[in-house]
């Protein structure tokens, strides 16, 4: 009985564990791919395509104005109370000069009636119409300015990752290192070679590494997190980094295609677009001082009956009609007049605003090709520097183990070696966010 329990727990722990693992993922990225999950699955995006489709059906509903407008009533009165109407008594051989009191009509009545209108012109409805398909774009460039954006933080953040990894590699080749040359000044110091102190400052140096780790390995599990969020990804699924980043994977086709267009930027495209429909804006008030022109019609049948019976025998009288109906604005205050200058005004000052875009974009393209420049040659300096602090530190190691190095010489070169590791990393880092951002200054990213 008890081994029967046992087996039971353990079935039930194992489909735990499967059910688990069933609702994680695995999912091994590019960048690329890491993008276009984001563009799938980030909450932004998303919220940007529900932001189309909401304009759609806005759009239908401007479209439903210019359409047929068909309405119908129906409705029964019971007269409580016949109304009273007064009417000279002499029709009734009564005193001529006075009036007589008489209920005219009956106690039912009924009505039922079907009305039309169909605008013919009318300039705002007209310029609407037009301005549909101008703010489908208008949302549609949202979209793309929101997509940019995420595009350009998760190779960011994606990258940082790539680079967090290789700094942890560098720490364990680092750690090698000191742990070897524990193993040797620990020999050295058991022969009375060195002192206890220079045991003690290894000892310290592999301790920092370690905490130093500890750190980063904390970092990438934080920066891990965020790309998921970033990305719109579940936190509990796991994501596998591909890419790998070389200073030559840097270099690669950037300054060789640095042609560009305003028209490539997203944020470009998004303030054409409300200049549009600013223009838009402005001409419709213009139009509204313009007369309207519909088409109505009605047609509708009425009984009057003294007794609750429409069903049964009894007349139905029809009344319809058809006709034009004209507005025209006379005077209104100077309403429209002034609605047409701010209209006006907000053209200009988003005219104004595409301006100082296209200048603001030029500077970013010349800040950020500077900005690439600069850090492709530090990058290339950090690891001329850092293979040569490898260098001094190997000869610096030799020299110690042949008892021509002093501890102090050996700990400086680790030092300087972990230093120029270090700046090399940054300014690995610093180079593909700088071509991150050229290729998204240049709307190429």
């Amino acid at each position: 009985m008890k081994n029967l329990r046992i087996y039971v727990v353990f079935i039930i722990y194992l489909l735990i564990i499967n059910v688990v693992a069933n609702g994680q993922k695995v999912n091994s990225f590019t960048v690329q791919q890491a993008v276009d999950y984001g563009k799938q699955h980030s909450v932004q995006v998303k919220n940007a395509l529900l932001d189309i489709l909401i304009q759609k059906q806005t759009n239908k509903d401007i479209t439903s104005i210019a359409l047929p407008q068909i309405s119908g009533r129906a409705g029964i009165t019971d007269y409580l109370d016949i109304p009273i109407t007064l009417v000279p008594a002499a029709f009734f051989g009564g005193t001529p000069g006075t009036y007589s009191a008489q209920k005219f009509g009956t106690k039912w009545n009924s009505n039922a009636s079907v009305s039309l209108s169909q605008i013919l012109f009318d300039g705002q409805v007209f310029i609407a119409l037009k301005a549909r398909n101008g703010t489908v774009d208008f949302q549609k460039s949202m979209l793309s300015v929101t997509e940019d954006n995420i595009t350009s933080n998760i190779y960011k953040v994606y990258y940082q990752l790539v680079l967090s990894k290789s700094q942890t590699e560098l720490i364990d080749a680092n750690m090698d290192r000191l742990k070897k040359l524990n193993h040797d000044i620990n020999v050295m110091y058991n022969n009375g070679f060195i002192e206890r102190v220079d045991v003690d400052k290894i000892t310290v140096q592999v301790a920092n590494l370690q905490t130093e780790k500890l750190k980063i390995e904390n970092m990438i599990k934080n920066g891990y997190s965020g790309l998921k969020l970033l990305m719109g990804m579940p936190i509990m699924d796991t994501l596998i980094l591909i890419d790998k980043l070389s200073d030559e994977q840097i270099r690669e086709s950037v300054l060789e295609n640095s042609q560009y267009s305003y028209k490539d930027r997203s944020d470009y495209q998004l303030m054409m677009v409300t200049n549009k429909l600013n223009a838009y804006n402005a001409h419709r008030y213009k139009l509204s001082q313009i007369p309207t022109l519909s088409i109505v019609g009605d047609y509708s049948k009425q009984a009057q009956r003294n007794q609750f019976d429409f069903v049964g025998k009894g007349d139905w009288f029809t009344s319809s009609y058809i006709g034009l109906q004209m507005r025209f604005p006379i005077f209104n205050g100077f309403a429209i007049k002034a609605k047409i200058q701010g209209a006006k005004l907000q053209l200009n000052k988003t005219q104004n605003q595409t301006e100082a875009l296209a200048i603001s974009i030029d500077k970013e393209v010349a800040e950020a090709k500077n900005n690439f420049t600069t850090a492709v040659a530090t990058m290339d300096y950090q690891k001329k520097n850092m293979t040569l602090a490898e260098k001094v530190y190997d000869q610096t190691k030799k020299k110690y183990e042949i008892g021509t190095g002093s501890t102090t010489e050996i700990n400086t070169a680790q030092l300087d070696l972990k230093t120029a590791q270090t700046n090399y990393i940054t300014a690995l880092y610093d180079a593909i966010i700088a071509k991150i951002d050229f290729l998204k200054a240049t709307g190429k990213l």
